[in-house]
């Protein structure tokens, strides 16, 4: 027996459009802009969810007020999932101080070049706010920039890069594609008149890079002429370049910076500026309670009409995410209320985080698939092996019951194992099926709970951490070759434990400040930065040693530096005194010619 037939989405929708009565439900539609923009809040007491951040952000941005000049954190990082006001609480914070705004989002080059050029010059000078005003700095007067979505800075790298390996048409192949044949190239440019130049009678006579005829002075071809520079001249879409010119933006802006990210590791990866120089104010999904209230409140100012049901589809189908809720509601108030607008909302794929898999794996005794584990998470169960091996002893406290979940584990690490070693993958669905029902259900029967807290993986972060040392290890020893004149390896046995000594001279020595001296020195010399200096110390990069090692002195003005040979020739006031009992210049015979002597001839 057959159940009730629902309407198919394209018949709601063909007939939603034909039904006058419809239209009347939503006269907000009149207005062109997305929902999230005709309600996003322009002040931040209008914001929905996550108090907390909001009032930590507002005594961030206080702290630019103060008449000791800019504070110590000059820049904030929000991070936090995508739709939860982060953006919005930054553009909001603009406003209610007064700042003008500076954003560059996702959609924007943002590579070395772009973000010196944009946010650079407003980050070290003074800007003009929306209404065209000069805000001036030393009035107090400020400029926001924005960096929206900062962790997304490599995407369009390798989607350019065919275009890039692509070479621009010569001046001939551009005019055979705009025009077709030599005789419409001809009535383009007028060519044949009375007066006028002749024509061209086969592709071959037009030069490839434009030519000095008279027919190349014609205005017709002197605008296909800059049509096709223009084609020439690619910009730069690319991020090359862009995370280390915002953690210089970091170090010397004197503007409040907002950077926005959903994932903070990928800038705490790359620099301990964002680590320890930066505030960091992390954004969390809004509560189910607040998402019913926001849905209420708009639907009822723009007018809108949804039903009960249609109302708590969209707040749980949004999970937290209040950008998905309104557009959900926007998509489905032209319908009338009732079964139609339900079923056109449907279900959201929602991807799912390392932390919120490996507790629901541990929590419910269930078998996930591959597919699904690859669906959620955006990878392969590969990298979820080591979350479940860090986190499954928090699960339980019995030993019988660990022994029992982990050699289900153990043999899904073999199987995946095997499909890295001889490139079968198909284990990957049996691997996924141990390492998730075969725990968990072991730990059900063992009596084993849901952990208190999910936990990165320690050796994970190990090899993090391992990496970011050897390669400030590596540049001391590269900067360090190049002054000696010695290669890195050698630098290993003789440079670095020099260096090491130079820059950990305690205050308990009696030449600490000659020591201090010789370390600043260096420092100038080799032009190490922060986190190389950190390095050699064994601090911190904001600590105040290191930034006084990196403060210049008299004396590191005068640090020899290795100079280029000039081959110029010297004047006569630089030419040197033969040495006593040598033989006059001009009757010396030439010799053999100079070499640079290696370090074995020593």
């Amino acid at each position: 027996m057959k159940g009730p037939a629902h309407p198919r989405p394209r018949a709601v929708l063909k007939a939603a459009a034909s039904d006058p009565c419809v239209v009347e439900h939503s006269p907000s539609l009149r207005d062109g802009r997305p929902l999230t923009e005709r309600v996003r809040p322009g002040s931040l007491t209008d914001m929905v969810g996550n108090p907390e951040a909001i009032s930590e952000l507002k005594r961030w941005a206080t702290s630019w007020q103060s008449s000791h000049g800019s504070p110590r954190l000059r820049a904030v990082v929000l991070s936090g999932p995508p739709g939860v006001g982060k953006t919005t609480a930054a553009v909001a914070l603009a406003h209610d101080m007064g700042w003008g705004l500076v954003e560059m989002n996702a959609s924007d080059a943002r590579n070395r070049f772009a973000i010196e050029q944009v946010a650079g010059r407003a980050a070290l000078t003074n800007a003009f706010s929306l209404t065209g005003e000069l805000l001036s700095a030393k009035r107090g007067q400020r400029t926001l920039i924005l960096l929206d979505e900062a962790d997304c800075l490599f995407s369009r790298g390798v989607e350019s890069n065919e275009t890039e390996a692509r070479a621009p048409p010569s001046f001939r192949e551009f005019l055979r594609t705009r025009y077709g044949n030599v005789e419409s190239l001809a009535v383009a440019w007028g060519l044949g008149g009375a007066g006028a130049p002749s024509k061209f009678t086969d592709w071959a006579e037009i030069p490839s890079s434009g030519g000095r005829s008279k027919a190349f002075r014609l205005p017709a071809a002197q605008r296909d002429l800059a049509d096709w520079n223009e084609t020439k001249v690619r910009p730069d879409l690319t991020d090359r370049g862009g995370l280390g010119a915002i953690a210089k933006l970091v170090r010397e802006t004197r503007q409040p910076i907002v950077l926005t990210v959903n994932d903070p590791k990928v800038l705490t990866r790359y620099s301990p500026i964002f680590r320890s120089g930066v505030a960091r104010i992390p954004f969390w999904p809004v509560r189910d309670e607040d998402l019913k209230s926001v849905v209420r409140r708009v639907a009822l100012t723009q007018r809108l009409q949804v039903s009960t049901a249609a109302a708590e589809a969209i707040v749980h189908r949004s999970r937290g995410d209040l950008r998905a809720a309104l557009n959900d509601l926007d998509a489905i108030s032209p319908l009338p209320p009732g079964g139609a607008q339900e079923l056109l909302l449907g279900a959201r794929d929602v991807t799912s985080d390392f932390f919120d898999l490996t507790r629901e794996i541990l929590d419910s005794p269930r078998v996930f698939r591959s597919v699904e584990i690859r669906n959620r998470l955006d990878a392969t169960p590969d990298d979820l092996l080591p979350w479940m091996e860090e986190n499954l002893p928090r699960a339980t406290r019995d030993p019988a019951t660990r022994l029992a979940a982990y050699q289900p584990l153990a043999e899904a690490d073999q199987l995946l194992s095997r499909a890295r070693r001889f490139r079968t993958f198909g284990l990957w669905s049996y691997a996924s099926e141990l390492m998730s029902g075969g725990v968990s259900i072991a730990l059900a029967q063992g009596g084993g709970h849901a952990p208190d807290r999910i936990a990165f993986p320690q050796f994970l972060g190990d090899m993090g951490r391992a990496r970011t040392v050897r390669a400030l290890r590596s540049s001391i020893l590269s900067k360090a070759g190049r002054m000696l004149h010695i290669s890195r390896r050698k630098a290993v046995d003789t440079a670095l434990p020099f260096l090491a000594v130079a820059f950990r001279a305690g205050p308990a020595r009696g030449a600490h400040r000659r020591g201090t001296e010789l370390a600043r020195r260096l420092t100038a010399a080799l032009e190490l930065s922060a986190e190389e200096v950190a390095y050699l110390t064994g601090g911190a990069p904001d600590d105040a040693r290191v930034q006084g090692l990196l403060e210049p002195s008299e004396q590191t003005a005068q640090v020899p530096r290795p100079e280029e040979p000039s081959t110029a020739p010297a004047g006569p006031a630089e030419e040197s005194a033969p040495p006593p009992g040598a033989p006059p210049a001009g009757d010396a015979p030439p010799g053999p010619k100079k070499s640079q002597r290696r370090l074995g001839d020593y």
